[in-house]
């Protein structure tokens, strides 16, 4: 299986930590995401998380091209908790400390009634298992989040858990996942 990711574009609410807050797309983020796949594919399939963000330009993409399309919640951002909506700026005037603490090890720190950054790697894990499962010998484009392309690319590059967040995904980034290189080092990366 072949694997794209792309990440949604710029959203209306922008900035800050959206987890899942379900903002839509700007004019702009549209116009990332169209740019991002203008030359890119084909695809045999069209994969997205649910959020409007990801969803509405999956299904306008997989209608354009006649493709089928799956949405799943496992495919969902990371969920902040009490910080989503929240901006690193703002976290820094009243949660410096925490923030701090998630930066340097989002594994080892869950902000206040988040996801735990554990237990959103194995949803992703197992929803990439079994999209592999079934899409074997296909072409797959991921509509998705900047936290779950960070995750999929810090594990195929056999990065440690601390370094998670040092992965750059920019709006509407499209960048494909070897798989090779995620089945060697994705078991140590849980």
């Amino acid at each position: 299986m072949i694997l794209d990711l792309l990440r949604h574009g710029e959203t209306e609410l922008g900035g800050g930590l959206r987890g899942s807050l379900d903002d839509a797309l700007t004019e702009l983020g549209w116009a990332q995401m169209d740019a991002a796949v203008a030359a890119a594919g084909p695809w045999d399939v069209l994969l997205s998380s649910p959020l409007q963000r990801c969803a509405r330009f999956a299904e306008g993409l997989a209608e354009r091209l006649e493709l089928p399309l799956e949405i799943l919640p496992a495919w969902q951002e990371l969920h902040f908790g009490e910080w989503e909506g929240r901006s690193a700026a703002q976290l820094m005037q009243t949660d410096a400390d925490a923030l701090g603490r998630f930066w340097s090890d989002p594994y080892a720190y869950t902000p206040p009634g988040g996801e735990p950054v554990a237990a959103f790697a194995e949803r992703v894990g197992q929803a990439l298992r079994q999209a592999r499962q079934r899409h074997r010998g296909q072409r797959v484009l991921l509509v998705t989040h900047g936290g779950v392309m960070r995750l999929l690319l810090a594990q195929a590059r056999g990065l440690p858990r601390a370094h998670l967040l040092q992965v750059e995904v920019s709006h509407g980034a499209l960048l494909r996942l070897d798989l090779d290189g995620y089945d060697a080092h994705a078991e140590g990366a849980h």
